[in-house]
């Protein structure tokens, strides 16, 4: 029975499956996506979101915290500075896994993860749906007069031009 078993140890010892996810959380923080197996990516994202909860207070608590985590100077600048004002909002959730296939090579389940906030093709393509509302459409006799004015002046105009091409 694997109870109270939530970490997947990933095949690795302790220290080796720490630097990965440092490594792996600066990655996706940098370049807000990455792609990798399967079991990484859920692993990556246990270890990112409390992260990332954190990052929303930007106190220098909060950032040696963080910085003792992913040991990266750059991500933690980029985490404070880009990252934490568009998650500001979210109460969660701040990463999407969604799967790509297998791995040629060994058939290894992958998928890309990425920060929800900074997926600019499906904000701009997701569009808030509206209710349209026109006005009825007016009655049949109203539209029937202007179209027959419109015939007995085509004549007209017609004659005019063959005049002035005359000259």
């Amino acid at each position: 029975m694997r109870h109270g078993k939530t970490v997947n140890h990933l095949g690795r010892t302790a220290s080796h499956r720490k630097a990965l996810m440092s490594n792996m959380a600066a990655s996706l923080i940098l370049h807000k996506r990455i792609t990798t197996t399967l079991a990484k990516a859920k692993a990556l994202r246990k270890f990112v979101e409390p992260l990332l909860t954190k990052s929303k207070s930007d106190t220098m608590h909060s950032r040696r915290t963080v910085f003792s985590y992913l040991q990266n100077k750059e991500a933690v600048k980029e985490l404070f500075s880009t990252v934490s004002g568009k998650i500001s909002d979210r109460n969660g959730g701040y990463t999407r896994i969604m799967k790509l296939g297998f791995r040629m090579g060994d058939s290894a389940e992958i998928a890309m993860i990425e920060l929800v906030d900074f997926n600019e093709f499906i904000q701009t393509t997701t569009k808030k749906k509206t209710t349209r509302r026109r006005k009825p459409a007016a009655p049949k006799k109203a539209e029937a007069a202007p179209a027959a004015e419109a015939t007995s002046e085509a004549p007209a105009a017609e004659s005019s031009d063959a005049e002035a091409s005359a000259e």
